[in-house]
């Protein structure tokens, strides 16, 4: 279980540039400053993962992310209304070319996640600032569930650790919403956490 002391330690390791390793709603992440680009340096590292592939871009509630984004058009904000919070990870157009460590090669699409904390994981919702998140395991491996499952280096090279206990395990579901606005177009490119049918629900709606 988090506590608030737990939140409030990994606000300042944020902010301090460090790199933590946290509990989601589907799997453990490792987490930075999406701005400070040695601390992100320092995650892709850990992980392995190659420079150039992009990360998402994670607030802890959804009003903190829409107030963000404000060139979001209507109908992609009331998709992610209803979407968010949840385990999605969503494709966005970024006109404004917005945290561009997060986006890699290419800089008009974020991913953005917004998970749906639960009771035991709620003391993060004081966070008010967004971070720069990817699963907590080298690139390629499986996604942890619990602390234990992440790699030793891992845990030994982040600066800051909140274990939350035993979670799903399935890593978020990645959806293309950068053709919603215009064509109410939209695609999975990652299976995971929320299936078809949620899907549906949520997005083959008509334009407001």
């Amino acid at each position: 279980m988090i506590t608030a002391a737990d939140a409030d330690t990994f606000a300042r390791c944020i902010h301090a540039h460090g790199v933590a390793l946290f509990p989601a709603d589907t799997v453990y992440g490792l987490a930075c400053d999406p701005d400070a680009e040695a601390a992100v340096q320092r995650l892709y590292g850990l992980k392995g993962r190659r420079p150039d592939k992009p990360a998402a871009v994670l607030f802890f509630r959804r009003e903190l992310a829409l107030a963000a984004l404000p060139e979001l058009g209507r109908r992609t904000r009331a998709a992610l209304e209803r979407l968010l919070p949840g385990g999605v990870t969503v494709l966005l157009p970024n006109p404004t070319r917005r945290f561009p460590l997060a986006c890699g090669p290419d800089p008009d699409t974020l991913g953005l996640r917004v998970p749906a904390l639960a009771d035991a994981l709620a003391p993060l919702h004081a966070m008010a600032w967004p971070v720069l998140q990817t699963s907590a395991n080298r690139a390629g491996e499986p996604a942890p569930r619990n602390v234990a499952g992440v790699p030793a280096a891992i845990r030994a090279g982040v600066d800051c650790v909140l274990d939350g206990g035993e979670l799903p395990g399935t890593a978020s579901t990645v959806v293309d919403l950068r053709a919603y606005e215009r064509e109410g177009r939209w695609a999975v490119v990652r299976a995971g956490a929320v299936g078809a049918p949620a899907l549906v629900r949520a997005l083959d709606v008509e334009a407001p």
